[in-house]
C-alpha cells in the first residue's frame, strides 16, 4: 500500500470498543479484552531482547522540511522525530489497541469513564537531566489544545481539563462518560518540556533541534537536506519491558530527495540502506541488478494485518463545481484502473472498494442485520442507492470499455445540469466551463493521473495536472487550496475519534485537518459519534460499516488501490526478530549485522 507523508507524520489513533470498569492503577490497557502482556513482561514478543546495539542507518526521505517542531501547522516536519519525544504510554504492535505505561508507570480509569489517571514514573527524564514532572504533562496538555497542530483540538474536545492530584499523579476528566477511548488518547501524548519552551515561542517553526525524552536525539540539521539522530546513550527508558529490544542503532540519518526516480538510482549506488518500494514498477524493473542477483541487496514482501483505509483522489467539495455527488460520481467513470493496473503496475494491486479496505470493517454487497438497523434511522436524509444497490467503483473492462463508461459520464453531467459545448463542459444554468487541476506532491503519480485527465478531456473538461514540491503541498493541503488530489486516509483495527478529523463538519473548516474532501453531512457526523461510542466490537463493526457504506455513496473520491504487505529493498546489513509485529514494520527492533 502506498503510504503517504501525512500517514506517516499524523499519530494513528484507534477506538474502544468496550467500557473500560479500572479503577486502580494498572500497568496497561487493553480495551479489546484482556492486556496480551501481564505486570511482569520483560519486552514484547516482536521483538529481540538481546538484540546488539551499534552501528549507523542511512535512509531517505522525499520532499524537504523547515521545522523541528512536529506539533504545530507551520512548516514541514523531518521523518523520525517521534523518536525524540517520549510518551505517556506506548502501544504494542501484536494487539489491536492496547497500551503500556512509558512515562507513565500506571494508568487508572474511573468505573464510569469520567476520568484517566496517570502516575509517573520517578526516574522519567528529559535529555538534558530534569525530571519530567506533572507539571510538564499539564502544560504540554493545555499547549497542544491551545497553540499546537488543530488535530489535537479535535482529539482532546470531550477532555475538559487536567488537574494535578499527586506530586506524580495527573488526572484528566472528560466531559463524557461514553467515550472510553479518550484514556488511550492521553495516553499517546507526548510529553514536552516546560522549562525549555519558556523562552521559546511555540507556535513558530524552527530548525534549532529540540529538547526532547526519547531514545533518540537531533544532532545535524541540514536543512531541507538531511538530518541525523544519535541513540541517547543515557536514555532513562532503556531498560523498561516495552523498549528492550528497540532502537538499536547507534545513529539514524534521513537523506531528502526531490525526486523519486533519482531517490531509487541512488539507494542501488548505496547511498542509503533501506527502501520502502511504493511504486510497483519499480518492485517489477527497477532492482534486476548484480547486487540483488547475488544477495547484496535483499528483496522481501512481509505480510502485516493493518486495514489499508482509502487511498484516491480526492474531490474537493468546498468548491461549486463538486458540489453534486452526480458530478463526482460522473468523474469516477473516467478513471481506467483495469489498464492502470495492467500497464503500469504489473498486476500488482487490488482495487480499493471501501474505506476501511483489508478489514472486517469495510461493508459489501447490501446492507442487512445490525448495519441495516442503524441505517434505517436516516433513511429520509439517504440516497435510495445506500440500501439497495452495493457500491462497487466502475470498471472498464467488457463490453465497450471506456467509451461505455464515458458516455455513462456523460448521462450523470447532464443530469446535474453540464452539457458540452463550444467552450468545453458547460453549466447550463450559470455559464461555467469545468475546468479541474490535480494537484500532485510526486512525479510519480503523474503516470496515473495523465490518463485519467485525458479522459477528462474527452468529456469536454479542461483538466490539468501540477506537480509542486512538498512544502508547497503540505501548506495548500492546510488551506484546503485544491482541486482535486491524491491522498491516503490509513485507517485502525479499531476506528474511534480520529474519524472526526477525517469526516466531520467541523473538520471540514480547520486548517490542517484530514477532511480533505470538505465532507459536511449530519448523517456522517452521527455515524461518527456511533463508531466513537460504540458499546462493544458487534456494535463499533456494525457502525463502522454504515459509516463506509455513506462515505462510498457520497462519491467524495475516485479509490485507488492496495496491498496488504511491505514490500521492502535493503543492503544485506540487517538482521530482524524471527516474529514480525502484525500492525507495523517494526523496522524499531531491526539491527546492524556488522556494527560500523
Amino acid at each position: 500500500m502506498p503510504l503517504s507523508r501525512a500517514t506517516r507524520d499524523l499519530v494513528l489513533i484507534a477506538s474502544i470498543i468496550a467500557p473500560l470498569s479500572v479503577t486502580a492503577g494498572q500497568h496497561g490497557l487493553s480495551l479489546h479484552g484482556d492486556l496480551k502482556y501481564g505486570p511482569d513482561f520483560s519486552h514484547f514478543d516482536y521483538v529481540n531482547p538481546d538484540a546488539p546495539k551499534g552501528g549507523s542507518v542511512r535512509l531517505s526521505a522525499l520532499g524537504t522540511f523547515d521545522n523541528l517542531n512536529p506539533y504545530i501547522l507551520r512548516g514541514t516536519s523531518p521523518a523520525g522525530m517521534s523518536d525524540v519525544f517520549d510518551t505517556l504510554t506506548v502501544q504494542s504492535a501484536d494487539e489491536p489497541f492496547s497500551s503500556y505505561g512509558l512515562i507513565a508507570e500506571t494508568i487508572a480509569v474511573a468505573e464510569d469513564n469520567s476520568w484517566v489517571r496517570f502516575t509517573l514514573r520517578a526516574e522519567a527524564r528529559f535529555h538534558d537531566g530534569e525530571p519530567i514532572t506533572v507539571d510538564d504533562v499539564i502544560w504540554t496538555f493545555d499547549t497542544l489544545q491551545s497553540e499546537g497542530h488543530p488535530q489535537f483540538r479535535m482529539y482532546y474536545s470531550e477532555v475538559e481539563r487536567a488537574e494535578k492530584v499527586g506530586e506524580r499523579a495527573v488526572k484528566f476528566h472528560f466531559t463524557t462518560t461514553d467515550n472510553a477511548e479518550l484514556a488511550l488518547i492521553l495516553g499517546q501524548m507526548p510529553v514536552l518540556p516546560r522549562h525549555y519552551w519558556a523562552d521559546r515561542d511555540f507556535t513558530r517553526t524552527t530548525t534549532e533541534p529540540p529538547l526532547g525524552s526519547g531514545p533518540y536525539r537531533v544532532t545535524r540539521v541540514d536543512s531541507g537536506r538531511a538530518i541525523v539522530y544519535e541513540r541517547v546513550d543515557d536514555y532513562w527508558a532503556r531498560d523498561l519491558p516495552v523498549n528492550r529490544g528497540r532502537f538499536n542503532f547507534d545513529s539514524l540519518r534521513f537523506d531528502y530527495y526531490r525526486d523519486a526516480t533519482v531517490a531509487v538510482e541512488a539507494f542501488k549506488a548505496g547511498e542509503y540502506d533501506l527502501r520502502q518500494e511504493n511504486i510497483a514498477r519499480n518492485w517489477a524493473t527497477q532492482y534486476d541488478i548484480p547486487a540483488v542477483r547475488d544477495g547484496r541487496i535483499i528483496m522481501e514482501e512481509i505480510d502485516h494485518e493493518i486495514p489499508t483505509g482509502m487511498q484516491a483522489f480526492f474531490f474537493n467539495t468546498r468548491q461549486d463545481k463538486f458540489a453534486d455527488r452526480r458530478v463526482r460520481k460522473a468523474l469516477g467513470y473516467a478513471f481506467d484502473f483495469e489498464w492502470t493496473n495492467r500497464t503500469l503496475f504489473n498486476d500488482s494491486y487490488a482495487r480499493t472498494k471501501s474505506y476501511f479496505s483489508n478489514s472486517e470493517l469495510a461493508s459489501s454487497g447490501l446492507p442487512d442485520g445490525r448495519e441495516l438497523e442503524i441505517l434505517e434511522n436516516y433513511r429520509e436524509q439517504l440516497a435510495e442507492a445506500v440500501f439497495d444497490t452495493a457500491f462497487e467503483p466502475p470498471t472498464a473492462e467488457g463490453r465497450g470499455g471506456m467509451r461505455t463508461n464515458l458516455r455513462r459520464a456523460l448521462e450523470l453531467l447532464r443530469e446535474a445540469g453540464w452539457e458540452v459545448a463550444d467552450d468545453g463542459l458547460t453549466h447550463t444554468e450559470s455559464g461555467e466551463v469545468m475546468r479541474l487541476t490535480v494537484l500532485l506532491d510526486n512525479p510519480s503519480f503523474e503516470r496515473v493521473t495523465l490518463p485519467f485527465t485525458n479522459n477528462l478531456e474527452r468529456l469536454g473538461i479542461d483538466a490539468n495536472v501540477r506537480t509542486v514540491d512538498s512544502s508547497q503541498y503540505q501548506n495548500r493541503m492546510d488551506d484546503f487550496d485544491f482541486d482535486v488530489t491524491v491522498q491516503q486516509i490509513g485507517q485502525s483495527v479499531s476506528p474511534g475519534n480520529e474519524q472526526r478529523s477525517y469526516w466531520s463538519c467541523a473538520a471540514s473548516n480547520t486548517s490542517g485537518s484530514r477532511n480533505y474532501a470538505g465532507i459536511c453531512d449530519e448523517v456522517v457526523d452521527s455515524l461518527i459519534d456511533r463508531v466513537i461510542y460504540a458499546a462493544d466490537r458487534d456494535e463499533l463493526v456494525a457502525a463502522t460499516r454504515a459509516l463506509d457504506r455513506v462515505l462510498l455513496h457520497g462519491h467524495y473520491v475516485i479509490p485507488h488501490w492496495y496491498l496488504s504487505s511491505f514490500r521492502l529493498v535493503y543492503w544485506d546489513k540487517f538482521e530482524r526478530p524471527e516474529i514480525s509485529p502484525d500492525f507495523a514494520l517494526g523496522f524499531d527492533t531491526w539491527w546492524k549485522k556488522n556494527k560500523d
